[in-house]
């Protein structure tokens, strides 16, 4: 498959060594052609010095044959230009826009294209690393506006039912760690001791669930 990505740092030169890597064709388009220094020396794709949301250097990348197009420039605007640009003049169906701001990243998500919001995500692995306790987040929804976290859970949850945990955090168990294997239990199932929870949360809400699984089950443990 061929893939076009707009940005040669070191997020864009990554994507396009592990492309090329996996058997698949690259072009990389930056308007700055001494970024491409950042691409390793064997690389044997298209370097398209340009605007990443010019047409004509588009064409010239493969665009009209490419199976999926990432704005990971450092700008906003020009991301998401380009990946309107991909999906809207050149009909490419898989488009995903790197964006810093997390509000913008809401909004475009729900014009359809699909975000990477680099701020809320580096944020919260960086609140990991801080807190040995709490919620780590293993994936987050396009928008940002969902996550799957890793919870530490109390001792005292262990012998409650899957049900009880989702009524007290309002959220919904995706799956469960057992001896090193991952299940997805009935809501009946209770937790066993040494059990890791992944929940899906709202991303605002990540800490909110926490305080209240870091606890033990009880009226005090739920939200009001």
């Amino acid at each position: 498959m061929h893939f076009v990505i707009m940005g040669c740092g070191r997020v864009g030169a990554s994507l396009a060594e592990q492309l090329e890597d996996s058997g698949h064709s690259v072009a990389v388009v930056d308007q700055n052609p001494d970024a491409f220094r950042r691409l390793p020396a064997d690389f044997g794709g298209r370097r398209v010095t340009a605007l990443g949301f010019d047409r004509d250097a588009l064409t010239q990348a493969g665009i009209e044959e490419a199976h999926a197009f990432a704005a990971v420039s450092n700008g906003d605007n020009s991301n998401i230009i380009a990946a309107r640009v991909a999906r809207e003049v050149f009909g490419v169906g898989n488009v995903v826009a790197r964006i810093y701001d997390p509000r913008r990243a809401e909004v475009y998500s729900r014009l359809g294209i699909p975000t990477v919001a680099t701020v809320r995500w580096t944020a919260d692995q960086v609140l990991r690393r801080m807190m040995p306790m709490g919620a780590f987040s293993e994936y987050q929804d396009p928008s940002s506006a969902v996550s799957l976290v890793r919870c530490d859970v109390n001792p005292g949850w262990v012998g409650e039912e899957i049900e009880r945990i989702e009524s007290a955090a309002r959220a919904r168990v995706a799956y469960l760690t057992r001896h090193g294997k991952g299940r997805v239990p009935e809501r009946r199932a209770v937790v066993q001791e040494n059990d890791t929870v992944h929940l899906m949360v709202p991303t605002d809400r990540i800490g909110a669930v926490q305080r209240i699984l870091e606890r033990a089950p009880g009226p005090e443990a739920e939200e009001d």
